[in-house]
């Protein structure tokens, strides 16, 4: 096994670099870079996703051969930037040279790669703060949404998923399975929206808070009351999370169990006159829960980094999914690269937990062997 996960930890440097290559050429063709963000703001004017445009592709960029020599730089110059025409070319070089956009393309990769393999991930764009300051105090959000939801989403799929698959077919599996549909056929967000009209003073009932994961006087709260209130507040956003998550991994259980009980060993056990829960619980459980539990750790991330998002944006919480959405936006550079370099790191590395889990809950799988 360790031989298994040597090899597999070779090849994260490979693929996290890959991806980040990747993603840094589709980057350099996005329009609304950071310099046309700055360029806005100076002619005080919005930008738009389609503010990057040709140098041949425009009759705004197009400068008329007759002008003067001074109108031909500054032509040069809104070539590349929709908004910059009028600007000193040096105010444009000023602001490239402030972004770091004054080196080639070849340099600034090799200079973040270079930062990157100490995790110096530098300074946002707009924020005016260390990158990485920025993911540290947004991760206690993020996180706290990740475990809450797993952690539910597994105490209500598994338990349901093996009542379901012992009851295949049953009056309680129709009607239990029309909830599980209806859980995967609505998207998390509406349940979040029908949530805060119910219960956050939307239409009918102001119970739970619809903004942060604490009240603004929490400095002033005890440690009790400070747990009882970031309760409180994470209620409607991981009762939202869990309600469109927990249809799949319930599915997943059923249809494990279904299999591992029509199994010959079980039909043995039975007709050895073993009890239906010994044989649940001692045979059938450890092998039909090989999936769902080795699946936790890419579960995990998945409801951290992705399914987050839209649950911050819609009750308010200042986390991850918030942050990479805003800096994608604004087009943020250091934030993209540093959080995409972060997530795919930990998501390579939880693979590997992954496939380390399947070992360890059953021996019998060697990745090794497989491999020769």
């Amino acid at each position: 096994m360790l031989a298994y996960i040597f090899k597999r930890l070779l090849l994260v440097p490979i693929t996290l670099l890959a991806i980040i290559i990747v993603n840094f050429i589709v980057i350099q063709f996005a329009p609304g870079g950071p310099v046309e963000q700055t360029i806005a703001k100076i002619q005080g004017v919005g930008i738009d996703a389609t503010s990057r445009i040709s140098g041949s592709g425009s009759g705004d960029s197009v400068v008329n051969k007759n002008q003067s020599q001074s109108a031909k730089k500054i032509g040069n110059a809104s070539s590349v930037y929709r908004g910059a025409r009028g600007l000193d070319p040096e105010l444009i070089k000023e602001i490239e040279r402030s972004f770091g956009f004054d080196k080639p393309v070849h340099e600034r990769f090799i200079l973040m790669i270079r930062n990157y393999l100490v995790f110096d991930f530098g300074e946002s764009y707009f924020k005016d703060r260390r990158v990485v300051d920025l993911v540290i105090e947004k991760m206690p959000v993020s996180i706290s949404l990740g475990l809450w939801t797993t952690l539910l989403v597994y105490l209500i799929s598994i338990p349901l998923g093996i009542r379901k698959a012992v009851r295949d077919g049953s009056r309680f599996d129709i009607w239990s399975s029309g909830f599980v549909i209806m859980g995967n056929a609505i998207p998390g967000f509406l349940f979040a929206i029908l949530l805060i009209v119910l219960f956050a003073g939307g239409s009918f009932w102001q119970i739970f808070p619809i903004r942060g994961i604490v009240s603004p006087d929490w400095e002033q709260m005890s440690y009790f009351q400070l747990f009882t209130d970031y309760l409180w507040h994470m209620v409607l956003p991981v009762v939202s999370m869990v309600i469109g998550g927990f249809a799949g991994l319930t599915m997943l259980t059923k249809n494990s169990f279904l299999e591992e009980i029509n199994k010959q060993y079980v039909l043995t056990a039975k007709a050895k006159g073993l009890s239906p829960n010994r044989v649940l619980y001692g045979h059938v459980f450890r092998n039909a829960m090989l999936i769902v539990i080795a699946g936790f750790p890419s579960a995990f991330i998945g409801i951290l980094f992705t399914g987050s998002l839209i649950t911050e944006i819609i009750f308010s919480l200042d986390g991850l999914g918030l942050l990479g959405f805003e800096a994608a936006i604004g087009r943020d550079y250091p934030v993209m690269f540093a959080t995409l370099y972060f997530f795919t790191l930990l998501g390579l590395m939880m693979s590997i937990l992954g496939d380390v889990m399947y070992v360890v809950i059953d021996r019998r799988i060697d990745f090794e062997s497989r491999e020769t």
